[in-house]
C-alpha cells in the first residue's frame, strides 16, 4: 500500500496503527543521577558473583592469613606472647583488609574501559560519573564481609574488645569511609591506566610500603627515629591507631579527627581529579 507525498492515512489503516504506537506511548524519563549510581553500584556487587572464588580469596582468605601467620609466629617474639599480640594486631588487620582491596576499584573500573564497556556507557543518557560512583558504593560490600569475617576468627581465636560491640561498630564504620576516599586514588588510575595490569602492579608497589611502614603491626616506638617519623605521619597508621581507641574504648577526638582529615583530603583531590579524566576519556 502506497501512499501519496502529503496525505494523511486513513484510519483504521496499518499506517494508523504505527503511527500510534510510536506516539502515543510516553516517552520514558532519563534516569536521575541517583537512580544511575544505585543500578552501577548493584552492576558491580553482581560481578563479584562472576568472580566468586578470587573474591572469596582477597576479601576473606588473605586477611586470616596474615592474621593467623603473625599471631602466631611472630607475636610471641612482638608481645610476649600470641594472645597478647592479638589485642594489638587485629585492629591494624582490620585496616590492611580493606585497604588492599581498594586496588579492585581502579581495576574493574579499567576492565570497562579497555573492553569497550565504558564506549556503550558513553552513548546511553544517563549520569555517567554515576559508574564511578556506583562502583565505589558496591565495593562496599566486599569491604563489609572482609570485616566481618576477620573479626569473627579474631573473636574465634581469643581477641576481647573492650569497647564492646558499639565500639567495633565504629571502628568499622571509621574505616568503610576510609577505604572509600582510598577508592578514588585508584579510581583515578584506573581511568588512565592502558590495563587492568597496569592497575593491580603499580598499584601494590604504592600499596605495600603504605601498608607495611606503618604501625598495623608493631609500636613504632620500636623503630629507628627517622623510620618513626614516617609511621607516624602514615595515613594508614592513623587509621589502625583509631580503629584500635574505638574497639578497646580509648579513642581520643584527636585519634579520630585525623583519619577524618585524611579522608576528606584524599577525596578532595582526588574524586574531582577521577570525574574530570573520566569526561576527558568520554568526549575523547
Amino acid at each position: 500500500m502506497t501512499i501519496a507525498p502529503g496525505t494523511v492515512p486513513a484510519q483504521g489503516t496499518p499506517h494508523d496503527a504505527l503511527r500510534k504506537a510510536l506516539t502515543s506511548q510516553i516517552r520514558p524519563s532519563h534516569p536521575k543521577a541517583l537512580t544511575a549510581v544505585r543500578v552501577s553500584a548493584w552492576r558491580t556487587m553482581r560481578k563479584m558473583k562472576h568472580y566468586g572464588v578470587a573474591v572469596l580469596f582477597d576479601v576473606t582468605l588473605m586477611p586470616i592469613v596474615f592474621l593467623l601467620t603473625f599471631t602466631y609466629l611472630f607475636g610471641g617474639a612482638f608481645a610476649g606472647s600470641a594472645k597478647e599480640y592479638l589485642q594489638y594486631f587485629l585492629p591494624g588487620v582490620l585496616v590492611q583488609t580493606v585497604v588492599m582491596p581498594t586496588v579492585y576499584t581502579g581495576t574493574a573500573l579499567n576492565m570497562d574501559i579497555t573492553r569497550g564497556i565504558h564506549d556503550r556507557f558513553r552513548t546511553l543518557p544517563f549520569w555517567q560519573p554515576a559508574t564511578i560512583v556506583g562502583n565505589l558504593l558496591g565495593d562496599i560490600v566486599r569491604y563489609v564481609l572482609a570485616l566481618t569475617t576477620t573479626m569473627a576468627v579474631g573473636l574465634a581465636l581469643g581477641f576481647r574488645p573492650d569497647g564492646g560491640v558499639g565500639g567495633v561498630l565504629a571502628a568499622m564504620l571509621l574505616l568503610l569511609l576510609f577505604a572509600l576516599s582510598v577508592s578514588w586514588i585508584f579510581a583515578a588510575l584506573g581511568v588512565v591506566a592502558k590495563a587492568p595490569e597496569t592497575v593491580s602492579g603499580s598499584s601494590m608497589l604504592v600499596m605495600f610500603p603504605l601498608v607495611f611502614t606503618s604501625n598495623i603491626f608493631v609500636e613504632p616506638d620500636t623503630m629507628p627515629g627517622w623510620m618513626e617519623a614516617i609511621v607516624k605521619v602514615n595515613p594508614v597508621s592513623n587509621a589502625a591507631t583509631a580503629a584500635r581507641g574505638l574497639i578497646h574504648g580509648d579513642a581520643s577526638g584527636t585519634d579520630i579527627g585525623w583519619v577524618l582529615l585524611a579522608c576528606a583530603i584524599i577525596t578532595v583531590i582526588f574524586a574531582p581529579l577521577t570525574m574530570y579524566l573520566y569526561r576527558a576519556k568520554s568526549r575523547g
